[in-house]
């Protein structure tokens, strides 16, 4: 079975659900709040794990009731939790805002994932049993830089999620095989507003790239190929949070099992078709068989 492994972070999420969201200054009335199982890290080890992989969650939770609740919630999707380390004080947070049209807008508050700024003891090796390793931007850069490098050690494909976006040192472009992003993303670290450019200018740094583009679908670059657009299910949109996430956890798995890639994107855009029709963040997340079913719809 495709072994993935996931560096990053786990955060409960508060999600308040509002018609409109509030501007500056501005108070509205919410019509429900829930806590909801996420952060990045969590949320793609969750996806994988969903899509048929096998799972090892690295990262660290607090030694609070969420902490608890986040590493059943992971035990309970099917990831590995054994190098997901407790330590003192409170778990991450992230404070999420949906609004009517799905939209969504978040502050994060990293807790124990501020804790994980090197690899702990045993963290290389489970990279290294891997087929990938995922990474994100939520722990401090220094744990990601040196995830990369022990993956890149052991010729583990590594892929990186740059969010939140900021920019990335030359030791961790040159350690990322394939970079996923959303449009937000690539046009903040490239400065060009135009998705094509964004890609084609990352891709001068990283060789595969996937920008994300919601409803619209999916572009892919990489060197030596010709782009490659795959558009996405047309779908009623009712939360996006971890619609991304959902993305690059299966196509990290659809990668894994060495599909082409037209088909691992499309596989992909059929999972996030999948969450975004349904509340909350890894509480969304498709299983395998309604992916394959999304798929060949």
């Amino acid at each position: 079975m495709t072994h993935i492994a996931v560096l990053g972070s786990t955060n409960m999420d508060l999600v308040t659900y509002v018609a409109k969201a509030p501007q500056r200054g501005e108070t509205v009335t919410g019509r429900e709040f829930r806590t909801v199982p996420g952060g990045k890290g969590a949320n793609q080890a969750i996806a994988a794990a969903r899509a048929g992989a096998t799972v090892s969650m690295i990262g660290a939770v607090g030694n609070d009731a969420f902490g608890v609740r986040l590493r059943d919630t992971l035990e309970h999707s099917g990831a590995d939790t054994d190098f997901l380390r407790t330590v003192e004080g409170p778990s991450g947070t992230a404070h999420i805002v949906v609004d009517d049209e799905g939209g969504n807008s978040i502050v994060v508050i990293p807790g124990a994932n501020g804790t994980v700024d090197h690899l702990a003891a045993g963290d290389e090796g489970v990279i290294a049993s891997a087929d990938a390793l995922l990474l994100q931007l939520e722990i401090p850069l220094a744990a990601v830089v040196a995830g990369a490098e022990a993956a890149r050690r052991h010729g583990v494909r590594t892929v990186l999620t740059p969010s939140p976006a900021q920019p990335l040192p030359p030791d961790l472009l040159e350690a990322t095989d394939l970079l996923v992003a959303n449009e937000y993303e690539a046009v903040t670290l490239t400065g060009r507003t135009d998705p094509r450019a964004a890609a084609a200018a990352l891709m001068e740094l990283i060789p595969e790239v996937v920008v994300t583009l919601g409803a619209t679908g999916c572009l892919y670059l990489a060197r030596g190929t010709e782009p490659l657009v795959v558009p996405a299910p047309q779908v009623r949109a009712v939360d996006s949070t971890g619609a991304g996430d959902t993305f690059v956890g299966t196509l990290a798995v659809a990668l894994a099992e060495e599909k082409p890639v037209r088909e691992a994107l499309t596989w992909a855009a059929a999972a996030a078709a999948l969450s975004v029709q349904r509340e909350g963040a890894s509480a969304s997340m498709p299983y395998r068989p309604e992916i394959e079913a999304q798929y060949h719809a």
